[in-house]
């Protein structure tokens, strides 16, 4: 299925209180709502992913996986604020007919999922039967289950928490002082940022993985090596590897909005908070992740009731939300055969 976009052309109102005009959302769907409207998929997408969820997490989502089109109507929207087709910094303006750049509103995980329920409204769907994200994914999945609890009936979260860790927000505020480091950043022009932008990827990747992960794929066989390694070559890939597809203000942006996810916030508690979720919960967690750390989900597994923990051995830290899919596979189909007999 090809990108499709949404116009929203009321005000949209922000939590802040500020407004965009023209709201542009980008999704992909996947197969046909069935008549009984209860064959839903809607996956919320991380960082830098796009709405082709099939493109990115294809160990899940595939003709053949466990969500497939055969059977499920499958929805992913770009996120607000990202690089792949809905209203982003790069959008026009239309108040002055150039791009925001940097006088785009800061915008909140709410916010973000303000936009999934106007694209829901848009669609007719009244009932998720599955709502899965993982990492900022998770942190909308779960804001949403929040915020609509009758609306789903189950939730997958991975790798994810019920408030922006200090250790999280850290790491973004470190990528974010990469990308202020490059003076073209705030000359507002389309590649503004670049630099900054990559060494931001390379800050980010080291939260991602670990140092086992490194030892294990960037390791020197050659004792006699002095300059030019592994490691640096990976690092320096990666950072130019994100700035060929993405840009530094959406990067930017993104970032702030992982660091004001707080279910807590106008709920009284955390605990509050996650009380209010009535849908049938899994939780997975990835054992060697360093930024979403499994005592996050943990969390999450004894404030929402009836829910569900799994946790995942991998090498691969953070990033095995998205690389072991062999063993989330297992988990959720676990989970479904438990909850079809309930």
């Amino acid at each position: 299925m090809s990108l499709q976009k949404f116009t929203f052309t009321d005000r949209f109102i922000l939590e802040s209180g500020k407004q965009l005009q023209g709201l542009e959302i980008a999704y992909h769907t996947f197969g046909k709502l069935n008549p009984q409207k209860n064959n839903v998929v809607w996956v919320c997408h991380a960082l830098t992913a796009n709405s082709d969820v099939f493109d990115w997490w294809a160990g899940l989502f595939s003709e053949k996986s466990i969500f497939n089109p055969e059977e499920h109507f499958i929805v992913c929207a770009n996120i607000l604020g990202s690089a792949y087709g809905t209203t982003n910094p790069l959008s026009i303006n239309p108040k002055t007919d150039e791009p925001y750049f940097l006088s785009f509103p800061e915008v909140t995980i709410r916010d973000l999922v303000k936009v999934h329920q106007l694209l829901a409204n848009q669609l007719n769907i009244e009932n998720i039967e599955v709502l899965i994200g993982g990492s900022l994914g998770g942190q909308q999945a779960l804001e949403w289950a929040i915020s609509e609890p009758d609306r789903m009936r189950q939730l997958i979260i991975l790798a994810t928490n019920a408030r922006h860790s200090p250790w999280g927000i850290a790491f973004n505020e470190s990528q974010r002082l990469c990308i202020s480091a490059d003076p073209t950043f705030y000359k507002s022009q389309l590649h503004g940022g670049n630099n900054g932008l990559k060494a931001a990827r390379s800050v980010a990747l080291l939260s991602y993985r670990n140092y086992q992960t490194y030892c294990a794929t960037q390791a020197e066989t050659d004792v006699q090596k002095q300059g030019s390694f592994n490691a640096s070559s990976y690092q320096n890939y990666q950072g130019q590897k994100l700035v060929n597809r993405f840009n530094a203000y959406s990067y930017w942006y993104l970032t702030k909005v992982m660091d004001s996810h707080n279910v807590a916030r106008n709920r009284i508690s955390i605990e509050n908070a996650l009380g209010k979720i009535t849908a049938r919960t899994l939780i997975i967690a990835i054992a060697s992740d360093v930024l979403f750390p499994p005592e996050e989900q943990k969390l999450l597994n004894r404030h929402i009731e009836g829910s569900v923990f799994a946790e995942v051995q991998s090498l691969f830290g953070h990033d095995g939300f998205l690389i072991e899919t062999d063993a989330i596979r297992k988990i959720i189909q676990a989970f479904f055969k438990v909850n079809s007999t309930r």
